[in-house]
């Protein structure tokens, strides 16, 4: 895996009845480490670990008036919402590999596997295409979405009127070298 190269963005939308006036805030979720055993000849016999610091999670600031990033920042790590203090990793890490292999070096697959997230563990499943370049490098890149509640944190309200979104919506890109032998 290739920390430096890897990283997924966190969209947390906007509920309740007066959604106008909130924002929605993006955060991004540099990948602390992780390994991908790949096996372009079965499938079946890949995997994936991805492991991510609570605490290196950063809201942008993008669409965000600046005088709320600070405020946004320490909820989102606070002891409301993910506790980083307690919870210091978010991982996830494959059970099973599935899909087709495509023209090209490209993979469509399916992993299905845990989610270790505030303490809870869920199972997911993320859709992924993989591309396979001519000197083995890897670039992955795929969608997911996971509920707050599903891993016992309760979305953020401001008055019960504007509601951080219990869905959250994922966008990662992760690459991977080919280890050294």
């Amino acid at each position: 895996m290739d920390p430096a190269a890897s990283t997924m963005t966190i969209h947390v939308g906007k509920a309740g009845l007066f959604s106008f006036a909130g924002h929605e805030h993006e955060v991004t979720a540099p990948v602390a480490s992780g390994r991908i055993e790949a096996d372009a000849a079965d499938l079946a016999r890949s995997s994936v670990t991805l492991r991510f610091r609570t605490a290196d999670l950063r809201v942008t600031g993008k669409d965000e008036p600046p005088d709320d990033l600070p405020k946004v920042q320490e909820a989102m790590l606070g002891p409301k919402v993910l506790d980083a203090a307690r919870f210091e990793t978010i991982e996830f890490t494959s059970r099973t590999v599935v899909g087709r292999t495509l023209p090209d070096g490209v993979f469509d697959l399916r992993l299905e596997g845990d989610l270790v997230l505030h303490g809870v563990t869920r199972p997911v499943t993320v859709p992924v295409r993989v591309r396979r370049a001519a000197d083995g490098t890897l670039s992955a890149e795929g969608t997911a979405v996971v509920r707050q509640t599903d891993f016992g944190i309760k979305p953020v309200s401001v008055a019960g009127v504007v509601n951080v979104k219990n869905e959250l919506g994922l966008t990662f890109r992760v690459q991977a070298r080919p280890a050294s032998r």
